[in-house]
Parts: structure tokens; C-alpha cells; sequence
């Protein structure tokens, strides 16, 4: 049995698997329809892609999303060079990573990874409850970006980053598009969007790129593999709330037809996710509520209000000694506060919590999200202050 959190797996695998990968035959949109009914575009992995079926009764979502995104990267692999090297993949896959190993972007622990940290460091493994329920939501469902940098990368051997981005940027736009066309939008859909930003690894995003609502920007996306992707993207989005109406539905095909994507695959696309999701629902974090980021925020509501009441005293205690913090925080509620002043108040919030170990949360990535929670209930706990505040 294959162990992904132990030490020599990737070689366990290629050794026991030597005559049980798929040859798709120069054939990349085989390849992706196989990626996607295995659930790992949609960041629950529920088989990997071999001829012969390979157990994963006894391994943890994680570890099977590590095999997952290993056997993904030697299929695109094979697929390019031409090649079932393992030793020249290995070899090519750690240059990949190793180019997004530069500063800001850091994901090694040592200068010379192997490609199990490489892998490893790819899936959300954190065992903060906080951090894996963010990560899950979102973070495994872009797995599939490496796979088309990694394609990209054995094409031009040039670093993946550029190319990264502009597929972050052009995924963070697509999604919050394809909600603005929802008929019936929730306060949760905005959520969505933010933790989509809070996901990408190597864009800096401003939020006026969102106001783009053309399709000009897709144009330099020719494979096949980038084109689906992005549709089914944008159909997870909108399938947040378990239904497409007749508008969103023609959004997707004006979409497909913008990224010349012939109507058999649209119709593929809705067909699979709808029995995908009917089938495995009860076991995909994304799917698992009839709307995941409403659920995502009331349980981060509930985790933020109990570490708030825990550790209320040296809150108020530190909130007492931010006069500047409590005076913005209630000019806030009656006038939109500037730039600036928006980001002395995230500055300052965020250095209380670093005093706080339990407010550390806020400090994670994704974090910054639920600001909001702890604001609502600074009020409460400086009620006095902040009345004279709002008095002035």
C-alpha cells in the first residue's frame, strides 16, 4: 500500500504502477475529460487515472490529491516529450517547482527539493481547522494551473511564473464575471470572489481589474486544456447555488464560443458536474452545502465569535490603547473611509492579533477575509468608546 505521507512513495508508485498508466495517445482532450470526471478539477480527487483501479480506501483526501496531482504531471509529461522517462520527469518536474521557488513566492524548506516536498508543499496539508476548511474551499480546485504551467514549461523551458499569473488573473476575472450575470445573486457570491483572491499564489490583485466584463482577455488561452478549464471554472461558480437558469447557462455558451469551444463541450461540461456533484456530494467539501461559502462564513463566525469571548479582556485591553483604530472604525459607520484609512485600520487590527496567539488566525492566508467579524463585535466591546467617538 502506497503511504503519500511517508517518506519514498513517488517511487513506490512509479514502481508498482510501471504497466498501468494510460497512453492517451497525443489525445490532450482525452486527457482533461479523464482529469475532470476524477474529480480533480473540482478539488475532490475521487479516483486517479491509471488502466487498472488504484485503492484509495485507506488514504486521506490529501494524500490521494498528492497522487492525484503526481500521476497529472506525468501524464502531461508524456504527453509532451513524447517520453516515459520517470528519472528525466523527476528531473524536470523539480526545475519546474524550483522556479517558483524565488522570494515572495518561497514553498521549499531547503534550497534542493525532492519532488515529494515539491508535491507536498501543493496540497493544503495544514492542520489548523481554520486554514483547512479555507484551503479545501478553494486552493485544490486551481491544483490544475500547475498542470498547465507545467505544460507550458516543458514547451518553452522558460520560468512558469508569467504564465501563472496570467492565468490567476484571467480566473479571478472569469469567476467574478460569471457571477455578475447570476439572477439570483446572495451576499455570499462577493465572498467567493474574495476567496478566490485570497487562493492565488502569485498574482498581486486590485480589485478594478474586476470591472473588466469582455472576453478579450481569453484570446492568448489556445490550448484546449486552458479553454476548458476556465468554462468549468466558471461553472462551479455559478453552480454555488445547485442550479443554472437560462441566462447563466447562455453566459457559459457565449463564453465557449469566445474560446471557440464547439457546443458538444459545453453540453459535457454541465453534464458532468451536475452527476458529479449529484453522485459524491455528501463527500465534497465544496458541494457539500447548499451553498459552500455561506457555510464556509457562518463556521468562521462561529470560530472568530468564541475566540473573541475567550480572549475579550486583552482585546478591549489593546483596542483601549488604539484611539486612531476605534475613531475610524466609528467614522466607518457613518462614511465610507478612504484608501488609506482603510489600510490603517486592517494595519492595526492585524498587529493587535499578532499580540493575541489565538487572534493569529487573522494572520493566515485568507485571514484578512474575516476582518469584518471581528469589527461587528468591536462595538460591543468598547461600547462606551465608541459611542463618544460617534458623539465627536
Amino acid at each position: 500500500m502506497i503511504n503519500p505521507s511517508a517518506s519514498g512513495w513517488i517511487k513506490k508508485f512509479f514502481s508498482e504502477n510501471a504497466s498501468n498508466y494510460k497512453d492517451y495517445n497525443d489525445d490532450l482532450l482525452s486527457f482533461y475529460h479523464d482529469v475532470r470526471t476524477s474529480g480533480f478539477i473540482y478539488g475532490h480527487v475521487i479516483r486517479i487515472n491509471l488502466v487498472e483501479e488504484f485503492n484509495t480506501k485507506d488514504l486521506s483526501s490529501d494524500e490521494i490529491t498528492k497522487i492525484a496531482l503526481l500521476n497529472s504531471l506525468f501524464s502531461i509529461f508524456k504527453l509532451i516529450t513524447k517520453s516515459s522517462d520517470e528519472k528525466d520527469f523527476e528531473e524536470k518536474a523539480i526545475a519546474f517547482y524550483t522556479f517558483l521557488h524565488q522570494k515572495g513566492n518561497s514553498i521549499f524548506s531547503k534550497s534542493k527539493p525532492n519532488l515529494e516536498e515539491c508535491i507536498a508543499t501543493r496540497i493544503q496539508t495544514n492542520e489548523n481547522i481554520f486554514a483547512k476548511n479555507f484551503s479545501h474551499i478553494i486552493t485544490n480546485a486551481l491544483l490544475f494551473m500547475d498542470i498547465l504551467a507545467f505544460k507550458k514549461y516543458l514547451e518553452t523551458f522558460e520560468n512558469p511564473i508569467n504564465y501563472l499569473k496570467k492565468v490567476e488573473e484571467s480566473t479571478i476575472v472569469l469567476v467574478s464575471n460569471a457571477l455578475s450575470v447570476k439572477e439570483n445573486p446572495s451576499q455570499y457570491d462577493n465572498l467567493l470572489v474574495k476567496l478566490f483572491e485570497n487562493s492565488l499564489r502569485y498574482t498581486k490583485f486590485y480589485r478594478k481589474q474586476l470591472e473588466r466584463t469582455d472576453f478579450e482577455q481569453f484570446e492568448k488561452f489556445d490550448s484546449i486544456l486552458e479553454k476548458l478549464y476556465l468554462l468549468d471554472l466558471a461553472t462551479m461558480a455559478m453552480w454555488s447555488d445547485d442550479e443554472l437558469t437560462a441566462i447563466e447557462k447562455d453566459y457559459l455558451l457565449t463564453l465557449c464560443q469566445e474560446l471557440n469551444i464547439v457546443e458538444s463541450e459545453y453540453v459535457i461540461s454541465l453534464q458532468n458536474i451536475d452527476s458529479y456533484i449529484k453522485q459524491y456530494r455528501n463527500e465534497i467539501p465544496y458541494f457539500n452545502y447548499s451553498n459552500p461559502v455561506k457555510h464556509f462564513y457562518e463556521q468562521s463566525n462561529k470560530t472568530v465569535t468564541k475566540l473573541i469571548t475567550r480572549n475579550g479582556k486583552r482585546l478591549t485591553r489593546e483596542l483601549r490603547e488604539s484611539k486612531e483604530l476605534v475613531r475610524l472604525l466609528a467614522k466607518s459607520t457613518t462614511t465610507d473611509l478612504d484608501k488609506d484609512e482603510k489600510k490603517k485600520v486592517k494595519k492595526q487590527l492585524l498587529d493587535i492579533c499578532k499580540t493575541i496567539p489565538s487572534l493569529t488566525i487573522f494572520l493566515l492566508p485568507g485571514g484578512g477575509i474575516l476582518l469584518p467579524i471581528l469589527i461587528k463585535y468591536i462595538p460591543q466591546l468598547l461600547p462606551s468608546a465608541f459611542n463618544e467617538n460617534l458623539e465627536e
